[in-house]
This record gives C-alpha cells, structure tokens and sequence, in this order.
C-alpha cells in the first residue's frame, strides 16, 4: 500500500521567513494547516519530537511572520518545540535527516541557521540568553526586537527566575518573554472575555494611558501610589499575572497560542510597545492530531509511525533497559521500607518510574526541571531519617553538580542516585550525551560509584548502594538487554570495591567498565586474554589492578566516558606504578563533542565498538 502524498503548496513557497512575511494575513491558518501536516508525516517516518512541536504551529508562524527575522531574535527554550521553525527557516526537506547522523540537529543549534543564534537542549535557559542579547542591541544601539519563548514545564527551573529577576532589574532593555502554557494548565480557560482582555493589554494605547496617568499624577504621590494599587488589584482579580508584574514585566494574555490571526495581532502590539514584556499564549500539545492530544507524554519522543494508527503500545518487547529495570527494582524496595522516597528532575517516564509514582504516589516527587534542587530536596529526607533514591539524566546531573558535592557526599548522606543515559545517548545529540560524569564524579571524596555489565549486576548494586548508608552513585547506559532469569532478593549484595574476573588468560588484561563488558567478553576468549569486570570506578579494586599489572604485558582499560580525566587514567597511573614496563592503553569518548547519530553509529565511531576494540588488541598482540 503506497503512502499518502503530503500536499503542502504553500509551505513549498516557503523558504525562509521572508517569504512568509509576503503572506497575506488570511492565508496564515491555510499554512499552518501545511505545516502540521507535513510535520506529523516527516517525523512518523523519522521518529523524534512530535507533540511539542505541533502545539506550537501557530506561534512559530506568528513570530516569523511579526518579527523581522533574524535581524530580530528568537531564543527557544530546550527546542523540543523547534521542528515548525526548522521548517520555517529553510530547512523543510533536512527535516528527514534530523537526529540523524549528519543531519539536522535534534535540537536549536547556534549557526545551523541565520535564525539560530544561540543552541540550546537543556531547559530554562532562554530568558537569561535573550536577556544577555536584548542588552547587547542595546549596548550596541540596534535596537532590534529579542524574544524568549519558555514552555511552563521549564519556567519550574530555578534559571528562568533568575532571567526574569536579573530582567526586572535592567533598566532600558526590550525583551519579549513568551510562556508557552500547555502542560501545567496556567489558565484553566482561554475564552472570549480572556482573549480581549489580552488584546487591550497589549494595545499601545493602553500603555500609554497607564504611563501618562502616572506622569499626571507625580505631584500627588498619594493619589498615584492607591492608583497603581487599584489597578494592579483589577488587573489581579480578572489575570493571572500579578507575579510577572511584580518582577517587572507587563504581563499580556491569556492568549489563544493556536490562533493565528489573534497571535498575529497581539505580538504586532506588543513588538510596538517596549520594555520587558511577557506574553502568556496557551497552546494545546499534540493540535492537530488527535491521538497526540489525548496521550501528549506517549507522543513526546516518538518511534516511527504509522500516523493512520498512531504509536502501538504494550507490544510485547523481551528487552529490558536499565531504566526499567531500575524501576522494578524501586518498586521492589519500596514494597519493603517505608522509608525510600522516589526523586526525579522532571523526567519520570524516561527514568522508569511510572510504575513506582502509581504505587507509591504518596513517596513519589518530580520536582520538575530543577536538578540542583532534587539534591538540596533529598539531602533533607536523608537528615530526616528517610531514604531518597534520585533518578537523574547524565546530561542533566551536570546541573546538579554542586548538590552532588555540597549536600550530598560533604555531609556524607545516606542518598542513593541512579545516573541514567551515562554514556552515548544517540539521537539527542551533544548537549545530552553522557560523557562527563565518569570524569566530574570520581574526584568527589565520600562517593561510592558502580556500574553494571548487566541487569542482574544493576539489581545487585541498586541493593548495595541503598543498604551501605552512604553517598552512593550506580551509573547506567540507555541500553537494552534480554533479561536473563535470575534469582536475587533484596538482601543480596556486592562486596564495595571489588571487581569480577571474568576471563583468565595471558598477555593482555582489560579492565572494562559498563556494558562495555559485553561488547569485549567475545574477544577475551577469541584471544585467551583476562577480563575484568571493574564494577567499581570509586573506590577503585586497586589490589586487582596491582595483580594484573605482575602478570600481563599489557592492560587495556575501556569506559563510556571521556578519556581526559576518566577512570582509565587513575588506573593507568597506579598500574605503572607497579610496573614501570607495562603498556598501558586507556579507551574511551574522545576529547569531543558527540553529535547526532544512533548509538551503534556513535561507538563506532568512537573506536568502541567490538571492531574498533579489536585492532587495539590486534595492534598489542602483535
């Protein structure tokens, strides 16, 4: 059965902005209706981000078309919402190759077009880039227009506050701050009364009103000051943004974000007015298509698709990531002490915790995008007697990281964090690959850091960094493994600091770290070599390492981390201390940044792939 043609014969005379601004206004919601279409079609045959992007159709079409792009700038926060803008500046038919390896980048980065000044991938950034920005055309007397748009779930990071605090408190800047409000429910109804309101609040002559009845009343202080209380009192009773305006911005909305010709005419007012200006729209996730609105977190990140049946569920998969794994084991221990309070950053469903926050909704806090403070949270529970268990993203512990040392292993606290997607994550690119936390982690004194070969190796250590009661870290790939049978209960643990042989044999030992292990076990018994199972990368088994330093010619040391600072090197250090005659080769993620591509394609690439670690055995073989 061939597929439906997309038919876009608008959006194909789209490319760039530009060409959008020649529009007539009546053919907007023609265009908008091209553009969702095709991006439903594009992305159910590439896979990737879906949802956000059609909640914000309309609002992506209304900015280019209002604003003079990119003489005018537009900082998007994360970029999960920026495929319609990719679209929109050029790049309609890349959009097949995006998150793919040399193709278009996951996310908003800086340079990939004139429209992209500033990348992005990590949340709550937007207001205080587009701030630095609004006061560089200042300095620089340009003058052009600068726009933050920041969805309501960033707005729940601390950094947003401190765009919109540091805002309030720059004097003479122009910034627009979008908040795109289509999760957190901001405004529970967009209706007619609503949508004028917006429309007086951002009309010019409506500003000037307020501002010249301030002027005309400077002589009366009293008369002014119970004015401005009077109508920052109405204001408050009908709009939600008394907040905003007490941080200095003039709050507009709430705003219709999937209607065009409104958008269109409110963002035409506001680009008029100046000053700091904050634009609340409430938009829909997943407009357009319907299996998208009712279930938006399934069509987040999607798989290909077939869009006429949209994603099927419970398929019966016999892989099993660590993450879900992780999440049965949470449910597991919970089941039996009271005590283990679940934590998570804002990402439950990736980190496999959807079951434990039904089971246990009462012990379950996302306390959304705000990593640092899920450490200053569960540093608490712990001086409290209770026991917090933190599912934290590679990418996003580096956010943590002062809560990591300062409330955590300074203080020697009775805090188990689980670090998902350490390693190649893949598609998502370099602003979420988990390079660093090898490296940043085992400098910290108190830590104890594992990582497992395997799911029955992750149940083990999930067991033994909750039971020792001590600062604990078992950090984990985004992979996938057949779940072998194996019987262990909650009491069954790991000796801290001590590694698995595997193989015996001569030559060549390699110390492997991860599901690593798996990749080089083949070539162990290929070539009669010794493998070693590190386990530990803190405190590391340095009686293993000094026994393998006597006996072998050679000792390769393997992690998914970066070479420069990672483990590799501690153990490289100590072995030659030993053996000042031992050839010593430290594999790795090199010295990089990893871009888009498949996580097969990524190790490849890195030389950690089975081929790749083979030459580097070959090579001290021979």
């Amino acid at each position: 059965m061939t597929a439906k043609k997309v038919l876009t014969p608008l959006l194909d005379t789209i490319r760039s902005p530009a060409d959008l601004r020649k529009l007539p206004a009546s053919e907007l919601k023609d265009l908008c209706s091209e553009v969702r279409n095709y991006l439903i079609d594009s992305v159910s045959k590439t896979s990737g981000h879906l949802a956000s992007g059609l909640a914000v159709v309309e609002l992506t079409a209304a900015l280019h078309y209002v604003f003079n792009t990119p003489e005018d700038q537009i900082v998007w926060d994360v970029g999960h919402q920026s495929y319609p803008h990719k679209i929109l500046t050029g790049h309609k038919e890349e959009l097949k190759t995006i998150r793919q390896k040399d193709g278009l980048h996951a996310f908003i980065w800086r340079g990939e077009t004139p429209y992209d000044v500033l990348s992005t991938g990590h949340a709550s950034t937007s207001i205080g880039s587009a701030l630095g920005l609004a006061v560089a055309q200042k300095e620089n007397e340009t003058r052009h227009k600068v726009v933050a748009v920041i969805g309501d779930g960033a707005l729940s990071g601390g950094a947003a506050y401190e765009g919109i605090n540091n805002a309030g408190s720059t004097k003479d800047v122009d910034l627009i701050v979008i908040l795109n409000d289509n999760e957190m429910s901001i405004s529970k109804n967009v209706g007619s009364v609503a949508q004028y309101l917006a429309s007086i609040l951002a009309s010019p002559y409506y500003v000037k009103f307020v501002e010249g009845g301030k002027k005309v009343l400077e002589k009366l202080p009293s008369i002014k000051q119970f004015a401005e209380k009077a109508h920052e009192h109405v204001k408050g009773m009908m709009l939600p943004g008394t907040f905003f305006e007490e941080l200095g911005f003039n709050y507009i909305g709430p705003v219709d974000g999937n209607d065009i010709t409104g958008l269109v005419s409110i963002l035409q007012n506001v680009k008029k007015i100046g000053g700091l200006q904050l634009v609340h729209v409430v938009t829909k996730k997943g407009k357009g298509y319907m299996p998208a609105e009712v279930k938006p977190t399934l069509y987040h990140g999607v798989p290909a698709f077939d869009p006429d049946y949209g994603i099927q569920e419970n398929e019966n998969l016999k892989a099993l990531s660590f993450s879900d794994a992780f999440g049965n084991w949470l449910c597991d221990m919970a089941s039996e002490d009271k005590s283990l309070i679940g934590i998570t950053p804002a990402m439950p469903v990736g980190s496999g915790m959807v079951e434990f926050s039904k089971k246990f909704a009462d012990r379950f806090y996302d306390v959304g995008i705000a990593e640092q403070h899920s450490f200053v949270f569960a540093s608490g529970l712990a001086a409290g007697g209770l026991h917090p268990v933190i599912s934290i993203y590679s990418t996003f512990l580096q956010r943590a990281y002062d809560g990591l040392i300062h409330d955590m292993a300074i203080q020697n606290l009775p805090m188990l964090v689980c670090v998902d997607r350490g390693g190649i994550v893949g598609p998502d690119g370099p602003t979420h690959q988990g390079m660093f936390d090898i490296a940043f982690m085992r400098c910290i004194p108190n830590l104890i850091i594992m990582t497992p070969s395997t799911l029955k190796e992750q149940y083990l250590m999930l067991n033994t960094g909750y039971k020792s009661n001590k600062p604990c870290v078992v950090r984990y790939e985004r992979t996938s493994q057949n779940p072998d049978e194996f019987s262990l209960s909650l009491d069954d643990t790991i000796e801290i600091g001590k590694a698995n042989i595997l193989e015996k044999g001569q030559k060549i030992a390699i110390c492997a770290f991860g599901t690593l292990v798996n990749t080089v076990r083949p070539l162990a018994k290929k070539y009669g070599l010794t493998l070693v199972d590190m386990r530990f990368i803190k405190p590391l088994d340095k009686a293993c390492i000094e026994k393998l330093a006597k006996e072998h010619e050679t000792i390769i040391t393997i992690e998914e981390g970066v070479t420069e600072g990672g483990i590799g090197q501690e153990i490289a250090l100590y072995a030659i201390s030993v053996n000042k005659n031992l050839n010593i080769k430290t594999l790795g993620l090199k010295d990089e940044f990893i871009m888009e591509g498949n996580r097969g394609e990524l190790l490849k690439d890195q030389g950690l792939d089975e081929s790749g670690i083979e030459k580097v055995i070959i090579e001290y073989l021979g």
